[in-house]
């Protein structure tokens, strides 16, 4: 062997099985390097034979399209197949811009139950309770920092959305839909409560959509509450421009007197926090609650006319739980609220 020799080695079958693989990928990522697919398995949070739980970091889109490079569904072809031939595939959305939980199937089986169970479609009853309450307690919890509190502490929003197309004739916008019913709308659902009070004209909350709209929370945020989620400036535009002229004074609920935030040396609060110039979008998926598909597959998968012949279940727990901590900038302005009040 010297070097500069030519060696042709022919494909084998689990080599062409990769390459189909890759085929999703686009163009400009077709090969993702040693650190990306290192970068992605260090997001995953859960594995088992149904499913991938990871912590999506913000500004990463799921699919991808060009000029749209590295997206999460490619790139999770690539690098998360572990022991399987293809690699898992996405069961619900989560914009580009906010973080957190995200949920892929790993066989098809368990990709059309999960379908299914984030899906608006009336949920008819299952010969097995156990699955049964396992899918009531599904929940995605986010927590997101909005500009103002909402009026009331919690409550319920019911505002469908529909989807109009701006003067450009490309870029779309969802918004509240004409109560008329002259348009086309989509239900749209989202519990909420305040998790403490006003400091920097801001507020957390947590959200809980039930049911599955692109932008969703964004919208009931912004103008169903009239709260926009902050560093959302697709819906909360002109409200940024005036938050960012407001004095940065509030009364201290249980004294009654003014504090001010404060800011901590050798923190970099430049990093999109609450203090930067322009803050990133703070909305991040927190919590997951959904029934241990794993499990259930065995008792999913029967024919109706062997739904009696149930196959013995694994003594694993029917619900899993998990929780995904916040980016950077979001523990930064959480820090910041919470920690430096004087």
């Amino acid at each position: 062997m010297e070097a500069g020799t030519r060696i042709y080695v022919p494909v084998s079958v689990a080599e062409a099985r990769i390459s189909k693989r890759f085929d999703t990928i686009p163009s400009g990522t077709l090969h993702p390097n040693a650190d990306e697919i290192e970068y992605l398995q260090r997001l995953v949070m859960y594995k088992d034979p149904a499913i991938l739980v990871l912590n999506k970091p913000p500004k990463v889109p799921l699919k991808g399209n060009l000029p749209v490079h590295n997206s999460m569904d490619a790139l999770a072809a690539a690098a998360l197949t572990f022991d399987y031939e293809e690699g898992p595939k996405l069961v619900h959305r989560l914009d580009r811009e906010s973080s957190g939980l995200l949920l892929m199937g790993r066989t098809k089986e368990s990709v059309a139950h999960l379908h299914w169970l984030f899906s608006d479609i009336n949920k008819a009853k299952s010969p097995s309770k156990a699955w049964d309450g396992a899918c009531e307690a599904t929940c995605q919890r986010y927590w997101a920092l909005v500009i103002g509190s909402p009026k009331q502490k919690e409550g319920v929003i019911h505002a469908p959305l529909s989807k109009v197309l701006l003067d450009d004739g490309r870029t779309e916008r969802v918004i509240l839909a004409n109560q008329s019913g002259l348009e086309a709308s989509q239900e749209a659902i989202t519990e909420y409560r305040v998790l403490g009070p006003m400091i920097n004209g801001c507020s957390w909350i947590e959200l809980c959509p039930r049911t599955s709209r692109k932008h969703q929370l964004r919208v009931h945020s912004a103008e169903a509450l009239g709260t926009p989620i902050v560093g959302d400036y697709k819906y909360g535009w002109f409200v940024h421009r005036r938050w960012k002229q407001m004095p940065r004074v509030d009364l201290e609920p249980t004294t009654g007197k003014p504090y001010k935030m404060r800011r901590p040396e050798g923190l970099d609060v430049q990093k999109g926090s609450v203090l930067s110039k322009v803050p990133l979008l703070h909305l991040h998926c927190r919590e997951l609650i959904l029934p241990n598909i794993a499990k259930f597959l065995p008792i999913l998968d029967l024919k109706p006319e062997n739904q009696n012949q149930y196959p013995k279940l694994s003594s694993k727990p029917d619900i899993l739980r998990f929780v995904a901590s916040m980016p950077n900038h979001m523990k930064i302005s959480w820090n910041l609220m919470s920690s430096y009040l004087v």
